[in-house]
């Protein structure tokens, strides 16, 4: 019988060897994606495919990592493919790892006196992996192979040996085959440290006693996850929300909530079947989304793992935009659709714990990519933009931050002009973005890329251009999305949804969405009215706009 300090020894020391892999990953990789954004995950779990530890990393990858995992383990065992010392397998098919085609997942099985005791896993969003744009991700493929190079699992190591012919093929598909290359081995290196970790685990304290801890450890997030959710009212909450098609039009999300005495039940029937566009997410993705909610009112000290989530369950129709089936695109399910689904279930618990539940964020990933040819070479660039969070009982926003499903960094303005031919022109805080209230949301940024050199290719995709991101409890929506270009002398109003051509000296300009407002704007303590005035986030026309625009009944902020 293993005591209860050692196992809550085991237990932490499996959350940190899972955290030592995201950082072994990040200090290896080549592409400023993971070395400088930290676009990645990393994960440890037991050898039935259940998660023991994952470090906090990307929230999209919360619940699609371990789906991921079970669905390869699955692939694997109907295929009748046997793992062995040394091995590795590489996935990056949507439809069986969770994500999109450019969230490539690594797993290692951990062996111990020749029997599996655990795996170790990640996932990494490689910069281009291929298909018909860089970055592989596009605003209008009508099916998954228009995004890039499709990999079911196979072995990309045996006997700790690389499959050559696996790497080339992956890394042949890619504008950037060097930083493919280096970005898969950071992966293998990052996993190699997590079977370390559990290994020394388990010589510390012998394979009972790893054992047993696991065990007690999932028991234990799971009583500790029914005894938080115990506190939202019992009852039935609903809401609807939208994402924006490139032709103008909406596709709809329905989540139902019901919620009783130690079960929450998440339904999404009613929700929009799947569409031609790239806004489709798969199972994995939709589920982190209700993971991600659920873990941010269970408070900090919660942790993640096989156990946390056992009280949900989540029903989800086939062939929606929310679970589509195979070759329906899905490359902005995994950016966008993820944070309009975190949005929807904020929206309908506001219902239930309003004072729980924060106004909605900027709602985008604001997701930008660029490439073309540099001095004679192919290459690629991707990343997401910030927005401003939304407002809630005693706090405002947080200002010019990733949001919700995204945790990710800014690329720094320096490797931006060293390593692409690109000039940062602006990276700002957007004035008056912000939706008021008594405690207002944060405000978006602007962010400027003007091309230095030659000629580049450039794709946005974003959303909250149309919808804005709404208010709670009387709170003004935030200022929406925007897109704008300067080419042949002039600037003219882009699409958040488009590809664009641009040659030495245009500018693309991206203005991201703010976060919504919680409460009345009138009610806003006046001192902190004047310090938003005075830091330059809001002018003091706009705030006096927007409260008469209240008191007229007119709960849109004036342009």
């Amino acid at each position: 019988m293993t005591d209860m300090f050692t196992k809550q020894i085991i237990a932490s020391s499996l959350y940190y060897a899972s955290e030592e892999m995201g950082i072994a990953l990040r200090n290896s990789a080549y592409s400023p994606n993971i070395k400088e954004r930290m676009d990645h995950s990393a994960a440890l779990f037991d050898e039935n495919g259940s998660l023991l530890a994952q470090a906090e990393h990307i929230p999209v990858h919360l619940g699609s990592l371990p789906w991921g995992l079970k669905n390869t383990l699955k692939y694997l065992s109907d295929h009748n493919i046997g793992l062995r010392k040394g091995d590795s397998i590489v996935v990056n098919n949507p439809y069986i790892s969770g994500t999109h085609l450019n969230d490539v997942t690594v797993i290692r099985p951990i062996f111990y006196r020749d029997e599996i005791v655990a795996y170790s896993a990640n996932k990494a969003h490689h910069s281009d992996i291929g298909g018909k744009l860089p970055g592989s991700i596009n605003f209008d493929g009508k099916t998954i192979f228009e995004e890039g190079i499709i990999l079911d699992p196979v072995f990309l190591m045996r006997n700790d040996e690389f499959n050559r012919d696996v790497i080339s093929i992956f890394s042949s598909n890619s504008r950037n085959p060097y930083e493919r290359i280096g970005d898969i081995k950071a992966q293998v290196a990052a996993n190699y440290t997590g079977e370390r970790r559990v290994l020394e685990i388990i010589e510390r304290n012998g394979l009972d006693a790893f054992r047993e801890a696991r065990g007690y450890y999932l028991e234990y997030a799971d009583q500790l996850a029914r005894s938080r959710i115990s506190e939202i009212p019992h009852g039935t909450y609903a809401a609807e929300d939208y994402l924006e098609k490139p032709d103008g039009t909406d596709i709809r999300l329905k989540v139902t909530i019901r919620v009783s005495e130690d079960r929450i039940g998440v339904d999404y029937t009613g929700t929009d079947g799947q569409v031609d566009v790239p806004l489709n997410a798969v199972l994995g993705v939709t589920i982190s989304g209700v993971y991600y909610v659920f873990r941010t009112l269970m408070g900090s000290d919660m942790p993640v793992n096989d156990g946390t989530f056992r009280f949900l369950d989540i029903h989800v129709p086939d062939r929606t935009v929310l679970n589509p089936a195979f070759p329906a695109p899905v490359s902005g399910g995994n950016v966008e659709t993820s944070q309009r689904n975190a949005d929807l279930i904020y929206l309908a618990l506001s219902k239930a714990i309003p004072d729980r539940v924060p106004a909605a964020s900027g709602g985008s990933m604001n997701n930008i990519m660029m490439g073309g040819l540099n001095n004679g070479r192919s290459w690629a660039f991707y990343e997401t933009i910030g927005v401003g969070l939304g407002g809630k009982l005693g706090k405002d926003g947080t200002d010019g931050i990733h949001a919700n499903m995204t945790n990710t960094m800014n690329t720094p303005i320096e490797e931006i002009e060293r390593t692409m031919p690109l000039i940062m022109k602006r990276y700002e805080f957007r004035q008056n973005s912000a939706g008021l209230g008594k405690y207002r949301g944060g405000s978006g940024i602007i962010r400027s890329f003007m091309v230095r050199d030659g000629e580049i290719t450039v794709t946005v995709l974003s959303e909250r251009e149309r919808h804005r991101p709404w208010g709670l409890q009387g709170g003004m929506t935030g200022a929406p999305t925007e897109v704008r270009i300067f080419a042949g002398g002039r600037w003219r109003k882009g699409s958040t949804k488009a590809t664009y051509y641009l040659k030495q000296g245009d500018i693309i300009e991206i203005r991201t969405a703010g976060g919504g407002g919680y409460g009345k704007p009138q009610d806003r303590d006046k001192e902190k009215v004047e310090a938003d005035i005075a830091s330059g986030l809001i002018t003091r026309g706009y705030m006096e706009r927007t409260i008469r625009s209240v008191n007229h009944h007119n709960m849109s902020p004036p342009e």
